[in-house]
């Protein structure tokens, strides 16, 4: 492949409307949107309107008049098209790890043995599973990766488990994985993180009844966006919700005494909503308004195939699987890869590392195109030739790789 054919495949991008609604800094090509995503000005003129008009003019009677009080949910319709799911299952709020622990502790509460997690899946789900071992008396374990849901021991029940890996960027078969655990008894909760908004998602279709998802990677919503959760309408209303605050009440504003859930996934609410940074990924969200996720997922996985024609001659291995499998980003080996990363960085190609020896690059579709993925890639090979990420600045870790 040459420049002129990455030109070739930007003349049909489905995208090119879209890409207008990020304004990116001039001479950056990013390559990190799997890791944070760039704001769509819609995210900034709702932060803004939420920050001085809202919040600025109108204080608390927004609640009512702004609607914060409907926000998660608001936001959670949008979210649901994404992923394939029913409109009113999804809620916006708190963060993966909360909601993660939500799910499964109501899973164990409701009588789940215990819970697993794949070795070498993103840690922080483990690292919460732990926690809940330990508050719960409940039993934790990994398994090995690949397993999935066969793979659990006998006195395991519930598996936490990514929809796309972290690291290598590949798709699990969610309705294979189901089907599997129906015929097993288990139960699956899918941490949507590398996928939302990237992926073509059907959760109900293929027999879903729990997730939890990032706001701030593909959907654009910001530096710690809130992140959401499913919960299948089939199971939701006996579902005992374990961070019983407020905002999870029948009630909240009646304050009294006891607990009684809310009707519906709003029985995942807790605390007080995060209002300027929900606002955030609320507007975030209208960049997906009339987009094909089929279409998305296609050109996430041709722009990898580009970047990896245009870094051919360096031979580098990658830990990614091959297009058909692969999700939004590529992985490369080498030795040096933090360094190489940094060196680009500065030449205005942004990507992002991870240890020991990996270097992630995400191609978000609705911002990118071929041409500048292309250019990217001949940026890495000329930096990795000429040994210029050999120098000493470049070695120099910072506190995020």
């Amino acid at each position: 492949m040459q420049l002129d054919d990455a030109r070739a495949l930007d003349r049909n991008d489905p995208f090119a409307q879209t890409a207008r609604l990020f304004d990116l800094p001039q001479g950056v090509i990013y390559l990190d949107g799997n890791s944070l995503g760039p704001p769509p000005r819609p995210a900034l003129d709702a932060l803004a309107r939420a920050a001085q008009a809202e919040w600025g003019h109108d204080l608390i009677a927004s609640w009512n008049s702004a609607d914060w009080m409907g926000l998660p949910l608001r936001t959670g319709v949008r979210i649901a098209r994404l992923i394939g799911v029913d409109e009113a299952s999804v809620i916006a709020g708190d963060s993966v790890s909360v909601n993660l622990f939500k799910l499964a502790a109501g899973l164990v509460m409701g009588g789940a043995k215990g819970v697993a997690v794949e070795r070498g899946d993103f840690p922080t789900d483990g690292y919460v599973m732990e926690g809940l071992a330990r508050l719960s008396d409940s039993t934790f374990t990994y398994i090995e990766p690949g397993a999935g849901v066969a793979g659990l021991l006998g006195g395991v029940d519930v598996l936490v488990r990514s929809a796309v890996h972290y690291k290598t960027a590949a798709i699990v078969d969610i309705g294979a994985e189901e089907r599997e655990a129906a015929r097993l008894g288990k139960t699956i909760i899918w941490d949507l993180s590398h996928a939302a908004g990237l992926v073509d998602l059907h959760l109900e279709r293929d027999g879903a009844k729990y997730a939890v998802g990032c706001g701030y990677k593909y959907l654009n919503g910001g530096p710690g966006a809130p992140a959401f959760i499913y919960c299948h309408r089939d199971v939701v209303e006996e579902f005992a919700q374990p961070l019983s605050g407020w905002m999870g009440h029948a009630s909240p504003f009646a304050f009294k005494d006891g607990y009684k859930p809310a009707t519906g996934v709003s029985r995942f609410g807790a605390g007080t909503p995060p209002i300027l940074s929900m606002s955030a990924l609320y507007g975030a969200l209208e960049a997906f308004e009339g987009v094909d996720m089929g279409h998305v997922e296609a050109k996430a996985r041709a722009l990898g195939d580009t970047f990896l024609a245009a870094i051919a001659p360096l031979g580098l291995e990658t830990i990614s699987p091959p297009s058909a499998q692969r999700a939004g980003h590529v992985s490369l080996v080498h030795e040096d890869g933090y360094a190489i990363v940094q060196a680009m960085i500065a030449e205005g190609v942004i990507g992002d590392f991870r240890e020991p020896d990996v270097m992630r690059f995400g191609f978000a579709p609705l911002y990118l195109t071929h041409a500048q993925v292309f250019r990217a890639g001949q940026i890495m090979v000329d930096i990795v030739r000429s040994g210029r990420y050999r120098e000493p600045r470049f070695a120099r870790r910072n506190p995020v790789t």
